[in-house]
């Protein structure tokens, strides 16, 4: 009896991305090009046809926007709490599987910024006014 997981299934059969390969535009017929564009702060891999200028976004690309786009719009309320001499919150899970290459860094520092009176900032990735 064999078992078949999807684990099994990538490692044997390695797909290639469909934005690897020559993609045309279905409108025109036209070969589109690669480009990187700038939405909510986030980076979309997508190809656009240089004569009609349509755009095909990345799927995983554009999953990951709707997915921030849903966590941006959440309001959360955590609970400040003293633990020895400092004060600690905690960040929802969802945020944190959201950063998926944070969750492989969960001991190690993040950045904190008091931008103004009452907003205090945590950055994942160290920002240019931490150099």
């Amino acid at each position: 009896m064999v078992v078949y997981t999807s684990w099994i299934h990538k490692k044997l059969y390695k797909m290639t991305d469909i934005f690897n390969a020559t993609v045309l535009c279905d409108n025109c017929n036209t070969k589109t090009k690669k480009i990187l564009i700038e939405k909510d702060g986030c980076r979309l891999r997508a190809l656009r046809c240089p004569k009609c200028d349509k755009t095909y976004f990345h799927p995983e690309d554009k999953q990951k926007l709707d997915q921030f786009s849903k966590l941006k719009n959440k309001s959360y309320q955590v609970k400040l709490r003293m633990v020895g001499n400092s004060y600690t919150i905690s960040i929802p899970r969802e945020i944190i599987s959201y950063q998926d290459d944070i969750q492989k860094k969960l001991n190690k520092m993040l950045f904190l910024a008091l931008e103004e009176p009452e907003k205090l900032s945590i950055f994942f990735k160290k920002r240019r006014f931490f150099d």
